[in-house]
């Protein structure tokens, strides 16, 4: 089964508010998801991230995959750089 945290859509029309989930990457976007990770709001200045960092690190550990805007929100927060320092330095 291949994993993916991507962005689960909420909110209204024209107002839009995503989840971070954990997914299988065959479900539909606003499908089944396994675990929900974070919170991003677009709509305020600057955007509003919440996430569980803790949660996030295993999931990538683990091999789960980010969409690309989930990439790019998690290196904002330092998080990328979290799990390559972990996966990459000699013990």
């Amino acid at each position: 089964m291949a994993v993916k945290i991507r962005l689960k859509r909420m909110g209204s029309k024209k107002k839009p508010f995503y989840r971070m989930v954990v997914a299988d990457s065959r479900s539909p976007r606003d499908g089944r998801y396994i675990e929900v990770v974070g919170t991003y709001n677009p709509l305020i200045n600057p955007a509003e991230v919440t996430v569980k960092e803790d949660l996030i690190l295993d999931w990538l550990s683990k091999g789960a995959q980010p969409s690309d805007t989930v990439r790019n929100i998690l290196s904002r927060e330092g998080i990328m750089k979290k799990h390559h320092d972990a996966k990459y330095t000699k013990k």
